[in-house]
């Protein structure tokens, strides 16, 4: 499944699905939008979902569908990849050389963390090479 972006693939993770690159992506290179219809932070919020992304305080993206493919990027504490906003859209670009093959990743913040992964542990590849998953090690 890759949604019309033919350098990228969903498959299967550690943790679910996880969005591969199937070509090496150059540094600094926009992936990927993340996209969905806009609702309120205050929406997002209280419906406490896995896939709203605050644009900023007033409004955020609900990237819940399936034809959302940068849905399926997951976290983590030494991502390749970072989010940049323009107005209300949302664009991943990669932060070093992403190679063929590769899970694309983000760090989603403190606040997710905190609400979503730090209770199960973290999953990414820096955490469960560590002994302790007590939280985001971003070191």
């Amino acid at each position: 499944m890759n949604k019309g972006n033919q350098n990228l693939v969903v498959k299967r993770t550690a943790t679910g699905l996880g969005l591969f690159a199937l070509q090496p992506i150059p540094v600094r290179k926009r992936i990927i939008e993340y996209v969905g219809p806009l609702v309120s932070t205050e929406e997002a919020n209280n419906n406490l979902g896995k896939y709203f992304f605050e644009i900023n305080t007033k409004w955020s993206i609900n990237g819940s569908s399936r034809t959302n493919t940068a849905r399926y990027i997951n976290h983590s504490c030494r991502p390749n990849a970072i989010a940049f906003i323009s107005g209300r859209r949302i664009w991943i670009w990669s932060k070093k050389t992403i190679q063929a093959g590769a899970e694309i990743t983000l760090d989603y913040g403190k606040a997710y963390f905190d609400t979503f992964i730090k209770l199960k542990g973290c999953k990414c590849e820096k955490c469960i090479n560590k002994s302790t998953n007590n939280g985001p090690c971003n070191t």
